[in-house]
């Protein structure tokens, strides 16, 4: 997959995941990998940029001791993740012409 659209599908993916529950780093890579590959320092900068547009916050819980740092979807990554899912459909369309380019 291109990098560029890995990375914007990264951010969907992360979205929808946190939009199940508010969840930590390595919770997030070990269950968005099976789907897409990502590693921590590829997860870590987009969850910075996310927070940067409110699309995420931060809080802190005590887990074995230690402060551990959760991420949660705010009302504004929920619009986001729904107005991509509404996109769904023209992404389709894109999709369906350039495979019938392929087969011409």
């Amino acid at each position: 997959m291109d990098s560029q659209l890995k990375k914007g599908m990264l951010e969907y993916c992360i979205l929808a995941y946190l939009n199940q529950k508010p969840s930590y780093g390595y919770d997030i890579v070990k269950n968005i990998s099976g789907l897409i590959p990502i590693t921590e320092s590829t997860l870590y900068p987009i969850l910075k940029r996310l927070e940067s547009k409110k699309s995420v916050e931060t809080f802190s819980q005590e887990y074995n001791g230690r402060l551990r740092k959760y991420y949660k979807i705010t009302p504004n990554g929920r619009i986001i993740l729904t107005e991509f899912m509404e996109s769904r459909v023209q992404v389709e369309e894109i999709y369906a012409f350039i495979e019938g380019s392929l087969t011409s």
